[in-house]
């Protein structure tokens, strides 16, 4: 399968980044166990509780479910050897879509 020109150009952007290398080497347990994270992170979640801004509090319950399901075992066993199985692309597909349209949903139709 070829991609189109645009998208090589997009996908060699992105791995000069080191993105991807840098959300993998993320460190998940040191950064939810570290005081300077966690305090002003729960500082925030309990105003915007005081505040009742519920499309705020919905929207960071949204990145922190897909920044926990992009480190899960099943998102590790969707590349194998630099090759995507494709038996595990669709699931994925849908949660992000579904990801993409909660926060559509939340930010421009159902504002406060």
């Amino acid at each position: 399968m070829v991609m189109p020109e645009f998208l090589v150009t997009i996908v060699e952007w992105v791995n000069s980044t080191n993105v991807p290398q840098q959300v993998s080497d993320v460190d998940a347990k040191g950064l939810l166990t570290n005081a300077y994270f966690m305090v002003p992170f729960i500082g925030v979640v309990g105003h915007m509780l005081y505040k009742q801004a519920w499309n705020n509090l919905v929207v960071v319950g949204l990145g922190l479910g897909l920044w926990i399901f992009s480190g899960s075992h099943y998102m590790q066993g969707a590349m194998v050897d630099g090759e995507i199985q494709l038996e595990k692309l669709l699931p994925v597909l849908l949660v992000w879509v579904g990801a993409i349209a909660i926060f559509i949903y939340f930010l421009f139709i159902r504002s406060d």
